[in-house]
């Protein structure tokens, strides 16, 4: 390969593009063509199936991303390794579901909230399971390869910046969007971006994120503007719509906000403190 060659091959926006196309390319191909027929031709339970489908996703979408990029960028994948993962896993789990159960104790307390019946834990299976693919999905493509590659090119700051926007556009489609909706999602791109700095693992931000969606239909609301996503608790929210959320669901309360966005900023504090940001490379 010709020098001009590996400078594009190696570019920075090209690793991008090859990183998510290969990711997703084999991530649906063995989903679709091997995991899904194979399950079905011996099980006859949907919801079995797709549980089982998802988690093998997760373990395809992990393995591909890392022995793509141990090749590709002739490094060892640190974003990924089993340091701390339980801390992490179990920890960003619990804290992002504990700041969705914060907002809807601060709403009960107010009179805002209310369950009205126990729908079951059917959720635990195949719905819990997209959720998880969903999560690591995202988290992957936006933060260990969008990010990442951004973060070392033009610097953190520059990468948040384009993180946060460039999380928010895909969800900019999803139902019952909203002018709070809009701003969540940028501090939810930012926020992810800046705890990835902080612990330089996927773990910390996928936990999180999975612990905020799962809290949402754990509570009876919307998931991000989608209103099938089932739940295990059915309830409802009365009051004002900027503290309960919007039809895209609790995460759009002004009070989510406004914890989201107090998590950053730690996070950011944090990163700048220890010397974790990462300064622009100049060309």
């Amino acid at each position: 390969m010709n020098v001009s060659m590996q400078r594009v091959f190696y570019f920075p926006i090209t690793r991008m593009i090859l990183g998510i196309g290969i990711c997703l390319g084999l991530f649906v191909g063995v989903q679709q063509f091997i995991s899904k027929p194979v399950l079905n031709s011996f099980l006859s339970t949907k919801p079995v199936v797709s549980t089982i489908t998802n988690y093998i996703s997760v373990g395809i979408l992990l393995y591909g991303y890392y022995t793509l990029f141990k090749w590709y960028e002739k490094r060892k994948i640190t974003e990924l390794a089993v340091k701390n993962i339980g801390i992490e896993l179990a920890g960003g789990f619990l804290f992002g579901f504990g700041v969705l159960a914060l907002v809807v104790f601060i709403l009960y307390a107010n009179g805002n909230y209310h369950i009205t019946a126990f729908s079951g834990f059917s959720f635990m299976l195949a719905p819990f399971s997209m959720l998880v693919v969903a999560a690591l999905v995202e988290e992957i493509f936006f933060r260990l390869i969008i990010y990442r590659i951004f973060e070392n090119w033009l610097g953190t700051f520059a990468a948040l910046f384009i993180i946060s926007f460039a999380f928010e556009i895909p969800h900019l489609f999803n139902s019952n969007s909203t002018i709070l909706s809009f701003i969540l999602g940028l501090i939810f791109g930012f926020t992810h971006g800046i705890m990835y700095t902080y612990t330089k693992r996927i773990w910390l931000p996928f936990a999180f994120h999975l612990g905020w969606n799962f809290a949402q239909p754990f509570f009876g609301s919307n998931l991000s503007g989608l209103e099938d996503v089932g739940t295990i608790f059915r309830s409802a929210f009365n009051g004002p719509q900027i503290l309960t959320g919007t039809a895209y669901g609790i995460e759009d309360s002004v009070i989510s906000i406004i914890l989201l966005s107090i998590i950053a900023i730690v996070f950011l504090h944090l990163s700048i403190k220890e010397g974790k940001i990462v300064k622009r490379i100049k060309s």
